[in-house]
């Protein structure tokens, strides 16, 4: 039986999903208008009207269909994937804030750590700051790296410079130019980390973010594909780094795990000296972060 608090419900909750939609096309649109085409690489031409980006530069950018994103500005009632929405936020170049905001109106739950991780504790922090000038983070089994330290943040180039979002070690070590320089043994390390993640991809088939991971993955680095295609898995284990540091040169290090349960999950990942010239090397790296 149904009762009139379930029938006065029902149209309310439709009202609200109706008025959510029409404010996510909104959004998108004012968003597109203000981006100019020079900013994503795309020729402004001489016949351009559009303020900001065309509707199909959007979708192409965003590996969306052109049909299906003018739907999304039309306010039409069609589903959307935490993949897609983090593909548009990234071509719409939104902040944190903007990028919340878009996930909000659509309803649904960003899977991309934010700058600020709840599971991250205090404790943890503090242990992160105690173990200075040893470079050390904490990362999930996807490679998110949650938090850091100063000597850390400055290891492989500037972490600080990179959105929240985009602080994951894998597609730092595929697509951002400052890390790829200072991985000494780079093809090794890529076809190692590609073989790491398909280990851990094994206990979260499915899941959204792990999904979302691997299409950008895929879509920015033809040499992601080329490893992943190799079907390589291997397990954790300690092991020798070389980093050439643009700030320090370089460095001998040995990278440690410690687990911070039972499961293959969250872990601090240290990174301590093989030889007394990269200890002194850390301490004047260390230096320098913390006066940065």
């Amino acid at each position: 039986m149904t009762t009139m608090a379930q029938e006065t419900s029902a149209p309310a909750t439709a009202r609200g999903a109706e008025i959510r939609r029409h404010e996510l096309a909104a959004f998108l649109r004012s968003r597109r208008e203000r981006i100019a085409p020079e900013q994503v690489g795309l020729p402004r031409g001489a016949r351009r009207r559009t303020p900001g980006l065309r509707r199909e530069e959007v979708a192409q950018l965003s590996a969306v269909g052109v049909t299906w994103y003018t739907w999304l500005e039309q306010a039409r009632n069609i589903q959307v994937s935490v993949q897609v929405l983090d593909a548009l936020a990234r071509t719409l170049m939104l902040d944190a804030s903007e990028r919340a905001h878009l996930f909000r109106l659509a309803g649904a739950t960003d899977p991309t750590p934010a700058a600020n991780c709840p599971s991250v504790t205090p404790a943890l922090r503090e242990m992160l700051r105690a173990l200075e000038p040893i470079p050390a983070c904490i990362q999930n089994s996807r490679y998110d790296i949650l938090a850091y330290n100063r000597t850390y943040a400055r290891l492989l180039g500037d972490l600080d410079a990179v959105a929240p979002e985009d602080r994951n070690c894998m597609l730092l070590v595929y697509t951002n130019s400052d890390w790829r320089a200072a991985i000494v043994h780079l093809d090794a390390t890529m076809r190692l980390m590609a073989a790491r993640l398909r280990a851990s991809l094994a206990g979260h088939l499915g899941e959204p973010a792990w999904k979302m991971l691997l299409k950008r993955l895929q879509t920015e680095a033809p040499e992601f594909r080329e490893n992943w295609e190799r079907y390589e898995v291997v397990g954790n284990r300690t092991k020798i780094k070389e980093f050439l540091n643009p700030y320090v040169g370089h460095l001998t290090l040995e990278h440690t795990d410690l687990w911070l349960g039972p499961d293959a999950g969250p872990r601090m990942v240290t990174y301590t000296p093989r030889n007394e010239e990269t200890r002194q090397r850390l301490e004047k790296l260390y230096e320098m972060a913390q006066g940065s």
